[in-house]
């Protein structure tokens, strides 16, 4: 029924009139009492700007690396870092600031922050070292690393899935019958 225009109330009578379908039993209450219909927005819908967007942009443009930080992090109450340095950057154009120095500051303060949450990691590992413990997990790990962390557990079952195993074998026994007997 997708390729006819209209609602289910309208679909169905065109049906029943070209007897392609017989007349279903809530045809005459449905059309007694018609379901209520929305209206539908005339020409293209709007996207949503915040003024921070410009700001968001030019953050990305300027550490792209960052791009794989989530910028939606449903169960995160933290803003990423692009959005930080956005919300900064309009902060201080409010307080009078120019746009440049503006950035400016806010690109500073995000270096610091992020200097800053190397340096802790790095205490802490040398308080596990000195204590002669297993270094704890980084809280700030790279969001590559984070990929590449996620990612290992499918490179590894490639090498050592016996499925997978039985498909490179088949794949050489091919091979051989094709070219000869050479291996791989």
């Amino acid at each position: 029924m997708s390729f006819m225009r209209g609602n289910l109330l309208s679909k169905t009578r065109k049906l029943v009139k070209g007897m392609a379908r017989a007349e279903p039993l809530w045809l005459k209450a449905m059309e007694e009492a018609p379901p209520a219909t929305f209206p539908r927005a005339e020409g293209k819908i709007q996207t949503i700007t915040l003024p921070e967007d410009a700001y968001v942009k030019k953050f990305y443009n300027k550490y792209p690396d960052s791009k794989y930080h989530d910028p939606i992090k449903i169960s995160s109450f933290d803003h990423p870092p692009s959005r930080i340095y956005a919300l900064r950057v309009l902060e201080l154009k409010e307080q009078g600031i120019s746009e440049e120095q503006a950035m400016a500051l806010a690109d500073m303060q995000y270096l610091a922050e992020k200097k800053e949450k190397k340096k802790a990691y790095a205490r802490l590992k040398q308080i596990a070292r000195l204590k002669g413990k297993k270094p704890p997990p980084n809280p700030y790990p790279s969001a590559i690393k984070e990929i590449q962390a996620e990612e290992k557990k499918y490179v590894r079952e490639r090498f050592h899935n016996p499925k997978i195993r039985e498909i490179l074998e088949q794949q050489k026994a091919e091979a051989n019958q094709r070219f000869g007997n050479s291996s791989w």
